[in-house]
């Protein structure tokens, strides 16, 4: 089972960036979709402080995070061919 929750929109380019990136690296991910109506994401907003998607929970490391540039760099770090052993590198 995946440790990276993924919360997105259908159709957002944004969230379609991280999902390019977590299949780039080959990661698992759960997908959850959240409202279209920014003013009902709560669930989002009770992770990241924020209603914005994309946004990631990354159970293994205890991040979590918002805005598809910062998650992607995230991951990159994390997984990508610069990690380290001791930052979870996959």
């Amino acid at each position: 089972m995946s440790d990276i929750t993924l919360y997105r929109l259908q159709a957002c380019p944004f969230c379609e960036r991280v999902v390019r990136v977590l299949k780039d690296l080959g990661l698992d991910y759960r997908s959850r979709f959240v409202e279209p109506m920014h003013s009902e994401r709560d669930v989002v907003k009770r992770l990241t402080g924020k209603r914005t998607v994309p946004a990631i929970v990354d159970e293994a490391t205890g991040v979590t995070m918002s805005e598809s540039g910062n998650i992607a760099a995230y991951l990159e770090r994390t997984y990508g061919s610069g990690a380290t052993s001791e930052e979870g590198a996959a």
